[in-house]
């Protein structure tokens, strides 16, 4: 039976792909917007029977509802994810509404529905990031959060949260996220900002106790959040919310630290002032709590900060591949996967 992803050309939806694709699975239909961006350059390695349009695609499955035959898993990764964005008309017709029509077509069809929520739905929390917190108490801070936690409040009062995943990604980081523009990660930034002057630029820390950089953040590489993923969507008996992230907090200092490892050189790192926009809701911790993730049989320890952001480095930045290049060579399981069956 065919697999569907959405957002299948983004940093987690590509890397998933890649994942089912280290797994032997490709019976694949891809779904996304490409625009006039090299996004596409990420599906090229990549193997899958069929790409649409989002806005083909979500047509056709209302007026044809099994225009695609059997379907085994839905992915739900496509949604605008700019914290950012001010359009908050937008933000609920593309990460509310659409999502509404993807879960309604998968549970109509018997498939295993799995999506994307965030973290961000946590909003100020800095510690105690757990799903089975009271929903009505989360308070977003930004449109794109509350998008998402709309949704999850939808599924919730429908009586279907139970009958998918819900997944909230942490700090998700590595190849295949140029296309996301000031939404990369500070690992892409960060090694924009060495090519150009050889530093890397931190915000200062407004916060007695906490010195400048010090303030953390779970930061999780996107093969692990991808082999996570494919994990819970093949534990038949996992539903709900789960948190994707590594479990522990590492500070923006051992990041900046670790891509000056991963290309060789001394630390050469300044501390600017933060935004006065940002200063009053800005985090200076998060954590997720993995115990839901780690009751569903999931073993693996995350891959270390250090080397991921050496392989992103090294492996991806430096010489412009894309993630999935290896898929070509190598279709065996991947044993970040396997371990977890």
């Amino acid at each position: 039976m065919k697999t569907i992803v959405t957002g299948g050309a983004g940093l987690i939806g590509s890397a998933l792909i890649r994942q089912l694709n280290l797994d032997g699975e490709d019976d694949i239909i891809v779904v996304d917007r490409l625009g006039q961006d090299e996004k596409w350059r990420h599906l090229v390695p990549l193997r899958f029977t069929d790409y649409l349009e989002a806005e083909e695609f979500f047509p056709r499955i209302a007026a044809e509802p099994d225009a695609f035959g059997k379907i085994a898993t839905v992915f739900h990764l496509g949604a605008c994810s700019s914290t950012t964005e001010k359009n908050a008309s937008y933000l609920i017709a593309n990460n509310v509404r659409r999502s509404q029509e993807a879960a309604r077509w998968a549970l109509g069809r018997g498939a295993r529905f799995v999506y994307a929520s965030s973290a961000a739905t946590y909003g100020a929390l800095e510690s105690d990031m757990r799903e089975d917190l009271r929903p009505h108490s989360l308070r977003p801070l930004n449109m794109y959060g509350y998008s998402k936690h709309l949704f999850d409040l939808w599924l919730r009062s429908e009586g279907l949260l139970k009958r998918v995943v819900g997944l909230k990604y942490f700090n998700v980081f590595g190849p295949n996220e140029d296309h996301k523009g000031e939404m990369r990660s500070v690992v892409a930034k960060a090694y924009e900002q060495i090519r150009a002057n050889g530093t890397i630029e931190l915000f200062r820390s407004y916060r007695e106790g906490v010195a400048d950089g010090e303030q953390t953040r779970d930061f999780l590489y996107v093969k692990d959040a991808a082999a996570m993923t494919v994990h819970l969507a093949r534990k038949r008996s996992a539903g709900g919310l789960y948190n994707i992230g590594a479990g522990l907090d590492r500070s923006w200092n051992d990041l900046a630290r670790a891509v000056f490892a991963a290309l060789d050189m001394p630390s050469r790192i300044t501390y600017v002032e933060m935004p006065d926009v940002l200063r009053g809701k800005y985090q200076y911790r998060t954590v997720a709590d993995i115990t839901r993730l780690r009751g569903s049989g999931w073993k693996r320890e995350a891959t270390s900060l250090e080397d991921a952001v050496a392989d992103y480095v090294r492996n991806y930045l430096v010489t412009g591949a894309v993630l999935g290049s290896e898929v070509a060579e190598d279709s065996s399981p991947s044993p970040a996967v396997s371990a977890t069956k």
